[in-house]
Parts: structure tokens; C-alpha cells; sequence
């Protein structure tokens, strides 16, 4: 039996990673968000460019990724791509993604198609080895807060056994409201910690979004990191000009 049998390697036997590794000094955070398609790669990217700015050893890790295309013999998927080339710490891609999957779909399913099974044991593994080689870790998780992973296991499950601040990127549209608080809701369920939030527009004409943000900014106790603007060229660079990560807890002083 594998270490990836969940029989002999339930989720209730891994320890949180920062604590084992003793990296609680050093930066790391998990970005998750209300949605996918909401600007969680961008928002991470975005951290990555100001954090080796500062002169870190920064690194993405993306656990978990679902649509991936083969270049030059290589599988690749965008997300990662954008998060290898925004830090500064090159890790082969096992390491920062150890779970690839074909198919863009949600994971449970993609890795089902490919026979693959999610175990957070591997993700918690590189996360540590990714730690050693760096000064500051992004996280981005994959989908919204509560995507499944496998039967009993899902993003919300990881975010806790990482035990890491947690970044909230809000896809400012529509119903964007109920979206956010009841993820705020359930990070504070798992105990743990929302250390900001960013507003992303995600299209050039919500109404009311001065409001939306306003009525957010009531609610979500945590500092709004900034408000990204829709970009007609999205970038890390681009997007870190409209973002002060400096509220985040163990954010390195420049």
C-alpha cells in the first residue's frame, strides 16, 4: 500500500506543516477565493513580484492544478507558469505542483479520469522542501474555498492542515457579497487565520462596486489589501502597483 492509500495515511495523522518545518518566522500564506476565474494566480503573482522586489527568496506553490497542456514535451499549465515566472526560487515543477491534472475540471474529477488519487500527504511534503529552499511562500489554492479534492478531502481541509494566514481574493461581481462572507464564515471555522482580502474587478461596469466594496469592508474582519482595477494587460508587476502587502503578518520590511 502507498502512502497516498488514505486507509494508512488519513488526513487526521499529518501534522501542519509550518509547525513541523519551524518556518512560522519566515512569510507564507494561502490565497484562496470566492471563485474560480477571480483572480487568485494574478493576486499571488502580484505578491511574488513584491516580495522578491524586497529581495526574498520567494516561491508559488500550486498543490493542485486542473488544465495543463503539453509544450515542447512538457505538461503545462498557465496558473503555475505565471507563479514560476513571478518569484525567484526555480523548483522543478513536482515539487511546486505535485498534483497536475489534464483535464479543466473540477480535481476530484480530473484526477479520477486520470486515475489519480489527491492525498494531502505529497502537497505537505513539498510545501516543507519548498520552505527549506525559500524565504516566503505563496500558496494558491485551487477553485473556491470548499472545491473537493477527493471524497472526504478538499481545499478547505489543505488550507488547514498548512496552517497558514489566509489571503481572500473577492471577484468583484453580482452576489459577490454572500460569496465572501460566507467564505470568511467558513475560514474562521477551521480556526483559521484571515489575515487580508483583496477586491479584484473582474469586469469594467458593476454597478454600485464603490458600494459592494464599501459593504465588504464592514463586514470581513481583515484589512483590504487593495482593489486591482480590470487591467487591459494583466501582470504581476501590474497588479502589485494597486496592492500594499505590508498588513500581512511576518511581510518582510523592505
Amino acid at each position: 500500500m502507498s502512502l497516498d492509500d488514505p486507509v494508512i495515511a488519513p488526513v487526521t495523522q499529518v501534522q501542519p506543516a509550518p509547525a513541523a518545518a519551524g518556518m512560522t518566522s519566515r512569510f507564507a500564506c494561502f490565497v484562496t477565493g470566492t471563485d474560480t476565474e477571480i483572480g487568485k494566480t494574478l493576486t499571488s503573482a502580484a505578491m511574488l513580484h513584491a516580495l522578491v522586489k524586497a529581495g526574498v527568496r520567494a516561491c508559488g506553490m500550486k498543490p493542485v492544478a486542473a488544465g495543463a497542456e503539453k509544450r515542447n514535451g512538457q505538461w503545462h499549465n498557465d496558473d503555475c507558469d505565471q507563479l514560476a515566472a513571478a518569484g525567484n526560487v526555480s523548483l522543478p515543477q513536482s515539487i511546486t505542483t505535485p498534483f497536475l491534472l489534464q483535464e479543466a475540471a473540477a480535481p476530484h474529477i480530473a484526477a479520477e479520469l486520470e486515475e489519480q488519487y489527491i492525498s494531502p500527504v505529497p502537497i505537505l511534503a513539498a510545501y516543507i522542501e519548498i520552505s527549506a529552499a525559500s524565504d516566503a511562500v505563496v500558496v494558491e489554492g485551487v477553485g473556491g474555498f470548499r472545491v473537493p479534492l477527493n471524497e472526504s478531502f478538499d481545499t478547505a481541509d489543505l488550507a488547514e492542515q498548512l496552517d497558514l494566514p489566509v489571503v481572500l481574493v473577492v471577484g468583484m461581481r453580482l452576489g459577490c457579497i454572500s460569496h465572501a462572507l460566507l467564505t470568511v464564515e467558513a475560514i474562521a471555522n477551521r480556526n483559521l487565520m484571515l489575515a487580508g482580502w483583496v477586491a479584484n474587478e473582474t469586469q469594467d461596469d458593476m454597478p454600485f462596486i464603490d458600494e459592494n466594496i464599501q459593504a465588504l469592508e464592514d463586514r470581513i474582519p481583515a484589512p483590504l489589501l487593495g482593489r486591482i482595477p480590470r487591467l487591459a494587460e494583466p501582470s504581476a508587476q501590474a497588479a502589485a502597483k494597486y496592492l500594499d502587502f505590508t498588513k500581512l503578518p511576518n511581510w518582510p520590511a523592505v
